[in-house]
């Protein structure tokens, strides 16, 4: 009798207790930084500082991150995972188009995926970094990641392999929601209006209606 080949471990198995916890506390230092960073701004914080505010020695701050401004990664990625796995979830029927309107309706407006209150923090950390050259790194980054994950999600909806295509339409939407959120980020319109970043990344994905989206993904 032929024994039973082991069950491999899942690409997206439930992460360990240690992994939890590292998250747990890189997401403490993030809160910490983007407190200070708000409070004193970003020159006037040191990685001391922040390793202060979340109760971590300074030696444990640099297992997590190499600058200070690496700290605030964490806040930068949250809301980019959340959009990619709204896509994701969004309902097998719908064609990309309106599983990525889905998604942005259900990520971006107040309430819905996240607070009014979270979306002013999120202003101003969106602000900080499109004005220091450090955290505009950071934030490129992340954005940069969030394609590539956005890609993998549309691969996933399509049952296909076209590599270049998906990158190349997560690019465009991706490009959608960063435009979005960074137009209303200089702005002090209220999150939920018709100038907040769900209504503009809307309008966005709207303008590139004729943009070839189930070809490039399907292809």
């Amino acid at each position: 009798m032929t024994s039973p080949t082991p069950a491999q471990p899942s690409a997206t198995s439930t992460p360990s207790l240690t992994e939890r916890r590292k998250a747990a506390t890189r997401m403490e230092i993030a809160r910490a930084a983007a407190a200070l960073f708000v409070r004193r701004g970003l020159r006037a914080t040191r990685a001391e500082d922040i390793a202060q505010a979340a109760g971590i020695a300074p030696r444990t701050f640099y297992r997590y991150f190499a600058t200070k401004e690496e700290a605030v990664s964490p806040l930068y990625a949250v809301g980019a995972d959340r959009w990619t796995q709204a896509v994701r979830d969004a309902p097998a029927e719908l064609p990309v188009p309106q599983a990525l309107e889905h998604a942005l309706r259900h990520t971006l407006t107040p309430g819905a995926g996240v607070s009014e209150a979270s979306w002013e923090w999120a202003r101003t950390l969106v602000r900080l970094a499109i004005s220091n050259p450090a955290l505009r790194k950071v934030w490129a980054e992340v954005c940069h990641e969030s394609e590539a994950k956005l890609a993998e999600a549309l691969a996933q909806r399509s049952g296909t392999d076209n590599v270049a295509a998906h990158n190349f339409a997560a690019a465009v939407a991706a490009a959608s929601v960063r435009v979005a959120v960074e137009t209303w980020a200089t702005g002090d319109a209220p999150a939920d209006g018709p100038q907040g970043p769900a209504a503009q990344a809307l309008r966005n994905l709207d303008a590139l209606r004729n943009f070839p989206w189930e070809d490039i993904t399907e292809v």
